[in-house]
């Protein structure tokens, strides 16, 4: 039943407040706790959901899209400007560069199975193994409990008693004294009726993005299907904003291309499967359209264009009435088939279906409701929301 009086009141003091459970404060945790060893700070981490499954990489995913290995920051820095067209901070992809790996190794420390190279299985990243790359920057994952992992790792720096799950932040609160400094939050409950007010000396505001501020296609019975998570309410922007906080890199919207009602991603499919989008005759828009990506220097004529410029060549095609557009998965598998024995082809079928397994289950039951078969039937694109 639902109570209409006033829900209890609870206020807390401490020294560092996360906000949000998802991969950015689980990190924050683990770092903090090692920082203030020793020390009386006290830490709470308030997560809206539970923190196992909570935030972007609740679903798993089959891929890290960034380690570096003995690549160049520098160099992923310009990858990063050249795929969002400039609209970026250097700085800050060039500090990712700098530290991801170490993260990444922690993640295979705790748990994450990391595809290494034939000779290298039995070797971490961290003693030297090579892991298997679908592209450059990006290494092949069993990710299905990604989310799990680091988790886990979270909550035993932590404790069970400095985490706070099931309560929903929605106010950020500046400091009586100094305006400009926020110095408390609130929130409620999404399971009982109470209301909860902390008191902090710092935060990490991190609750996700947001979803649902453009139209998703997805109607009748997948309403409520997105690329990105669902429950990425926009809290962050919101919070920091009424805060008085600077929001930067708002002009970027991310629009990728995914597989048609099911959103499943592509990236293995291109990077690791090798395979080529089509329009209905057949054609490879990317090789057929490529003059028009002349109108967009320098980001055109990269190695690999920019993510917006090859939606713009596919949407292109579907305007021009060449719609729709195809992954030709048939192609790719046969042509990878060509030097393997039949048990790897059966393995390499397994792994077209658990790249969706391990992140997007929905699109694994989109081909399974279809009777889509990647190796005979090839599936669907479309561009997504931003």
């Amino acid at each position: 039943m639902a109570e209409f009086g006033k829900p209890d009141i609870i206020e807390e003091e401490v020294d560092i407040l996360l906000i949000g459970g998802g991969m950015a404060c689980c990190g924050a945790a683990y770092e903090i706790m090692r920082w203030i060893e020793g020390t009386d700070l006290k830490v709470k981490l308030i997560d809206k959901a539970a923190m196992d499954r909570s935030g972007a990489v609740a679903q798993g995913l089959s891929a890290i899209n960034t380690y570096l290995g003995d690549q160049d920051p520098a160099d992923y820095a310009r990858m990063v400007a050249n795929d969002l067209m400039g609209i970026t901070r250097d700085d800050l992809a060039y500090d990712l560069g700098r530290h991801v790996d170490d993260s990444v190794q922690l993640f295979e420390e705790w748990g994450l199975p990391i595809w290494k190279q034939p000779g290298d299985e039995d070797k971490s990243l961290k003693d030297g193994g090579k892991p298997v790359r679908s592209g450059k920057w990006q290494i092949m994952i069993n990710g299905e409990s990604y989310k799990w992992i680091v988790a886990e790792a979270a909550k035993k720096a932590l404790g069970t008693d400095k985490i706070q799950e099931r309560v929903f932040i929605v106010k950020l609160v500046n400091d009586k004294n100094d305006p400009e400094r926020v110095s408390g939050a609130i929130g409620f409950s999404v399971r009982e009726h109470k209301l909860y007010v902390y008191k902090f000396k710092a935060c990490l505001l991190a609750a996700g993005g947001c979803v649902n501020l453009f139209r998703p296609r997805s109607v009748g019975e997948g309403t409520g299907r997105a690329w990105y998570p669902v429950w990425n309410a926009g809290s962050t922007y919101a919070m920091a904003a009424e805060a008085g906080a600077e929001l930067t890199m708002m002009e970027n919207r991310f629009v990728p291309a995914r597989f048609k009602d099911g959103y499943g991603p592509v990236g293995a499919w291109f990077l690791l499967f090798k395979a080529k989008a089509t329009n209905a005759f057949g054609e490879v828009y990317m090789d057929k359209n490529k003059a028009m990506l002349d109108q967009y220097p320098p980001y055109g004529q990269a190695a690999v264009p920019a993510s917006c410029l090859r939606n713009h060549l596919m949407m292109h095609e579907m305007k021009e009435g060449r719609g729709p557009i195809y992954m030709d998965t048939p192609t790719a598998l046969a042509k990878l088939a060509e030097t393997m024995t039949p048990k790897e082809i059966k393995h390499l079928e397994a792994e077209a279906w658990e790249d969706f397994l391990d992140m997007c289950i929905g699109q694994a039951g989109v081909w399974a409701g279809e009777n889509i078969e990647p190796e005979k039937k090839p599936s669907e694109l479309m561009p997504t929301e931003p």
